[in-house]
């Protein structure tokens, strides 16, 4: 897939503090997001840009989405997100973290835009 295409191979994920190496998130990277889009209905995704150099990008996000388990439940995730690329352009590191929480519909910032 196009996903696995932009990777550098082995490609290191860091979330939450957490080094993600031979998971299914490294190996089958198209797996883990079908998975992760099929929990988070209705994702809506607001990223803003903090700084970059030739082959680093670091942004800061939020977005929200109704989960699939719950679908009443809306939830809004933001964070922090680092990516590094090798020299032919494709992902070498990711490094993210983030913090998900329940809100109501009446806070949703992107929601209604779905």
């Amino acid at each position: 897939m196009i996903i696995q295409s932009l990777l550098h191979k082995p490609i290191l994920w860091i979330l939450d503090g957490i080094t993600v190496q031979n998971s299914l998130l490294v190996d089958k990277p198209s797996e883990f997001l079908t998975r992760k889009w099929t929990k988070e209905l209705d994702y809506q995704l607001k990223k803003e840009l903090w700084r970059h150099t030739s082959n680093r990008i670091s942004v800061r996000f939020e977005y929200e989405w109704r989960d699939a388990d719950n679908p009443n439940q809306w939830m809004r995730t933001h964070g922090n997100e680092h990516w590094e690329f090798d020299d032919n352009g494709l992902m070498r590191i990711r490094d993210m973290s983030a913090n998900d929480y329940p809100i109501q519909e009446s806070e949703c910032r992107y929601c209604n835009l779905a």
